[in-house]
């Protein structure tokens, strides 16, 4: 018998992602400030992002948020280069900024171990409390996601975005990005609320698909993407808008699904473009966060534009655990997958 919608630990789980970042806006403030005034004495001169899987999703979001807020040199780490390579870059006067759920993977320790050996202010975003990451960190920042035992990340994801924004709040003095930010835990209870239920008959059938954003969108469709993999059997692929046109367009047939996210920021009237081509071309198009006649009008909850992607990603939780289950699914266990993934 297929299990109600409600009843999985994913659905469960997700709905509790605005109390999460409620009790880390309140736990985390003192903290935060502190961080903050340790980043203006530093000056970074770069910023290096160490994460895997969905937290490494959290890290793209970091990187354009960091990169447009700052103008740092924001990038992702490839933890072969220390976990394998046993190779040391220079990172003197950089941020190591770490991001995990359970702060145990033995190559995202070694690139952060390595990292602070070679100079790095070491940052971890962690949920696990007395994790080895948390021992290696010179500050750790808790995401308060609490216990998340269903194998597809949800809340802890959404906490990690809460917690890049409230660290470059405090490290840039933006008094109006940190009160979006409070803002953001009463709009995750009404994007949780919104119906995306029209997106199902076109994809419970699908094998493949794109979901695409741009900018600060492009983490959060990076996700969905992994979630819909994890989740729901479908060969998601993550592309930017703006990278469509550069050879992965030649796969758009018509009816080929392709799910938009579009937050409203600069990158929106390019996101806008790219969907008007891809209904002329007769894709199955979806959009959320923006508009485009023809294609499937998901709802989003409108807010500051650095919180959206926070609020789409939140909605399509609620879809990637429907259409798991509408194709016959469990959201709870995908094949061959755990929770904690020990790559060396």
């Amino acid at each position: 018998m297929t299990l109600p919608e409600s009843a999985t630990r994913m659905h469960v789980e997700a709905a509790q992602a605005p109390q999460a970042v409620r009790d880390q806006l309140f736990g985390n403030a003192e903290q935060m400030e502190h961080i903050g005034e340790r980043l203006r004495e530093l000056a970074p001169r770069a910023v290096l992002t160490c994460a895997r899987g969905s937290s490494d999703h959290a890290a793209t979001f970091a990187k354009y948020l960091i990169e447009t807020r700052l103008g740092v040199l924001t990038s992702s780490a490839a933890p072969s280069v220390s976990s394998i390579y046993d190779a040391r870059p220079a990172l003197e006067g950089s941020l190591c900024l770490a991001i995990s759920q359970s702060g145990a993977s033995p190559d995202l320790l070694a690139s952060v171990r390595h990292a602070r050996e070679a100079g790095a202010l070491v940052v971890a975003l962690v949920n696990a409390q007395g994790s080895p990451l948390a021992a290696l960190a010179d500050h750790t920042v808790r995401l308060c996601a609490g216990p998340e035992t269903s194998v597809a990340a949800t809340k802890s994801f959404i906490a990690s975005l809460a917690a890049i924004i409230h660290l470059v709040a405090s490290w840039t003095r933006d008094k109006a990005l940190y009160d979006a930010l409070r803002k953001a835990p009463r709009q995750l209870e009404h994007a949780w609320q919104l119906d995306w239920s029209s997106a199902i008959e076109r994809l419970r059938q699908a094998s493949d698909l794109y979901v695409i954003g741009r900018g600060l969108g492009l983490g959060v469709a990076q996700e969905a993407a992994l979630k819909l993999k994890e989740t729901c059997g479908l060969h998601a692929e993550a592309v930017s808008a703006a990278e469509l046109r550069h050879g992965p367009m030649a796969l758009v047939k018509a009816g080929f699904p392709v799910l938009i996210f579009s937050q409203n920021d600069e990158a929106r009237a390019s996101i806008e473009m790219l969907a008007m081509e891809l209904v002329a071309r007769q894709a199955a198009v979806m959009i959320a966060g923006s508009r485009c006649a023809q294609a499937l009008q998901l709802a989003a909850e409108p807010a500051h534009p650095v919180i959206e992607p926070m609020l789409l990603i939140q909605t399509f939780y609620r879809l990637a655990n429907a259409l798991s289950l509408a194709r016959g699914l469990d959201p709870d266990h995908p094949p061959h997958l755990r929770k904690v993934t020990e790559t060396v």
